[in-house]
Formats: C-alpha cells, sequence, structure tokens
C-alpha cells in the first residue's frame, strides 16, 4: 500500500501516517527501488488499533500502547492497557461517591428547611480533620494540586492555631471529591467555581448534576473506545504472530 492507501483506509491524513511511522507506532516501512514508502497489513492493523485507542486513552496513550506491541513488548501494552481500565474504573468509583454526597446533601438542606430550629448536622459522612498530605493521598493527587485549588478560590480550608497548617473538614473533602472530579473531565477553574458555591449555598446544585451526567457519559465513551481498541490491538498481535 502507499501512503495515501494506508491513510484512507484508516480515515487520517498521510502525514499523520508519517508522525506515526517517526514515533515508533507504526512499524517502519520498506522501501521501493525508487525510495517510496510501502506499507502492508501490519501497518493497516496498528494504525486501525492507534484511531480506536484514541478516543479512550489520548494520542500519547495510544501511541505508547500501539508501538509496544509492535516492539515484541505485549506484556508492557497489556500493562498500559489495565492501567487505563484501572483508571476509569477509578473515575466511576469517585462519580458515585459525589452522587452519593450530593443526595445526602440535599436531604440535609430539606431536613433543616423543615426544622429550622435544629443543629443542621455537620454534612456527609467523609474524613474530618485532615491536613494536606493526608487528603491528596485520600484522593490520589499532588499537594500542588491542592494549593492550586485553593489559590482559584475553590477550596478554604481552615488554619491549626499555632502552626496556621491546612485542615480539611469533611465538607472541604467533599468539594475537593468534587473539584477532582470535573477536572478530570476538563472543566475549567471559572466552570468549577458556580457549581461548588452552588453546593454550598444551597446544599444541591443542578449544574454540578448536570456536570456528573456528562461525566459518566464521557466515562462510557472511553470504556467503549478501549473496548474496541483491545479488539483492534489484539488483531495487531495477532498479525504480528503470523507474519
Amino acid at each position: 500500500m502507499r501512503p495515501v492507501d494506508l491513510a484512507r483506509a484508516a480515515g487520517v491524513s498521510t502525514q499523520q501516517v508519517r508522525n506515526l511511522e517517526a514515533a515508533g507506532a507504526l512499524p517502519e516501512a520498506e522501501r521501493s527501488a525508487s525510495g517510496y514508502r510501502r506499507y502492508d497489513e501490519r501497518h493497516l492493523t496498528a494504525l486501525l488499533a492507534y484511531t480506536a485507542l484514541v478516543p479512550g486513552l489520548g494520542a500519547p496513550g495510544a501511541r505508547a500502547i500501539v508501538a509496544a506491541v509492535g516492539e515484541g513488548r505485549t506484556s508492557a501494552a497489556l500493562e498500559l492497557l489495565d492501567a487505563a481500565h484501572a483508571a476509569l474504573h477509578q473515575g466511576r468509583a469517585s462519580l458515585v461517591e459525589i452522587e452519593r454526597t450530593l443526595a445526602a446533601a440535599v436531604a440535609t438542606v430539606a431536613a433543616v428547611a423543615q426544622e429550622p430550629a435544629a443543629d443542621a448536622p455537620d454534612g456527609p459522612d467523609a474524613p474530618d480533620g485532615l491536613r494536606v498530605g493526608e487528603l491528596a493521598r485520600l484522593l490520589g493527587v499532588r499537594t500542588s494540586a491542592l494549593r492550586v485549588w485553593e489559590a482559584a478560590g475553590l477550596l478554604a480550608p481552615a488554619r491549626e492555631s499555632g502552626t496556621g497548617y491546612r485542615v480539611y473538614g469533611a465538607l472541604d473533602v467533599r468539594d475537593a471529591r468534587i473539584i477532582q472530579t470535573l477536572r478530570e473531565g476538563y472543566y475549567l477553574f471559572d466552570r468549577i467555581q458556580p457549581i461548588i458555591e452552588g453546593l454550598r449555598r444551597t446544599g444541591g446544585s443542578e449544574a454540578l448534576a448536570e456536570a456528573l451526567a456528562d461525566r459518566r457519559l464521557s466515562l462510557n465513551e472511553r470504556s467503549a473506545a478501549l473496548l474496541e481498541g483491545a479488539a483492534r490491538l489484539w488483531g495487531y498481535v495477532e498479525v504480528l504472530r503470523a507474519w
């Protein structure tokens, strides 16, 4: 196959084919006597695996996995694929936790509205009184991320008297979980701010519910892409074994 034939078969540009070959995601093409590239079944199956994986992994992740298979490092490719599935699972677990927290917060506000004299509970069940390192470990993020969120006005932890250390209460943990999930969905700070403020103010947020629904849809789409990509990738493995 010529570069244009390969590109058309996979629905990409000839420049992308050349770029992927240069990056090692496609096997090095043979050359004709006149110096033109010649592609075969290996290149097509590799390219189809790459394009299928991109929606679930992004271009860098897809390149890394397909390149590993092409280099004979199938175990490394499977490890990367497993890690991607694990990250999606963690994202789903975070969504469930936030949805449960949102439901509890809405219920709390409703109860307080019915009994205005009663003391409001401290909020949904969550770890309380955490230092910045403890919260970072709980969420699986860097402490610098928490400080950036604070600088952006999304978090406002209390300060310990005497030491000045940050102390995150249960509601801070809730907010941090929400921020983390929205950031993973590529929400910018200016979109997250009204969601967090609405939740703090009313105990519920239509914007947050919509954002969580969008995030769930995105996770489903990425999972489906990984499923298709894994099938394409295994086809590439089998082609290489038979070559």
